[in-house]
């Protein structure tokens, strides 16, 4: 049996450790100590290292983390890391017959250019997709354009309605706001916030989110619904024809909120 476990880092981040009480896997690493401390609690054998992108906040513990054990680094071949050791792509697939885990590979540039996801099934459906989709928000575009970032996330929403999406953020609260902002009468949403909050004050994360629930209340997942196109056109001030045109008017909003 897997268990996927969260372990805090820096002010909001989440590095999964995905193990079967004897292995583990580790999911962007921005640092290294709290995740040493939690193999050593926990008495587990790292045995590989997942990356989704270059941010120094997602790679900065490897080096450490392999002096300790020279496990395969997997990460974005369109993206300069150092210390990957084994470059993945669309479509790739990364088996770690220690746990065991087979996931395969989806590119999602637009936060970065080579951003990656990694997507399995088993235990269930779930996604690692670092800092593209959050829990009712999605990544900035840093390096890549709008029209990348929204193509990236409707890659995603194709994913069958029951993953569970696995981001490396606790942004939900914020994210939250801004889309009650552009979406006020979202009962879901409200009752999101509420279930958030709740979360958050006991200190558990709200994280994974399901994707079903995403596309109910995430309004960059939602860009051809008529009450995201009327708050955006609103927004922007102009007519806006098209989904693209909505998550970029969003997005830009998003920025600056």
């Amino acid at each position: 049996m897997l268990n996927i476990q969260p372990v805090p880092a820096f002010r909001d981040n989440y590095i999964w450790v995905i193990h079967n009480r004897d292995y583990a896997v580790v999911i962007d690493p921005g640092i290294a100590f709290p995740v040493i401390d939690y193999l050593q609690t926990e008495k587990l054998q790292l045995c590989a290292i997942l990356i989704t992108h270059h941010h120094s906040d997602h790679t900065g513990g490897i080096a450490e983390l392999r002096r300790l054990s020279a496990v395969p680094v997997y990460g974005p071949c369109n993206e300069t890391i150092a210390e990957v050791t084994h470059p993945v792509r669309e479509n790739d697939q990364i088996d770690v017959p220690q746990l065991p885990l087979r996931l395969t590979v989806m590119d999602i540039p637009g936060h970065t250019r080579g951003h990656i996801a990694y997507y399995g099934t088993d235990p269930f459906a779930l996604v690692f997709c670092g800092d593209t989709l959050f829990s009712c928000g999605c990544g900035r575009i840093f390096e890549g354009n709008a029209q990348q970032m929204y193509q990236s996330l409707q890659k995603l929403a194709r994913l069958p309605e029951d993953t569970n999406i696995y981001c490396t953020h606790e942004y939900t609260l914020s994210n939250i706001r801004f889309a009650r902002a552009v979406d006020p009468k979202n009962r879901k949403l409200i009752e999101l916030e509420i279930t958030a909050q709740q979360l958050r004050q006991q200190n558990i994360p709200t994280l994974p989110s399901p994707l079903f629930l995403e596309k109910a209340v995430n309004p960059f997942l939602r860009c051809d619904q008529q009450a995201l196109i009327e708050s955006a056109q609103q927004h922007a001030a102009i007519p806006l024809s098209d989904p693209l045109s909505v998550f970029s008017v969003l997005r830009e909003w998003k920025n600056n909120f």
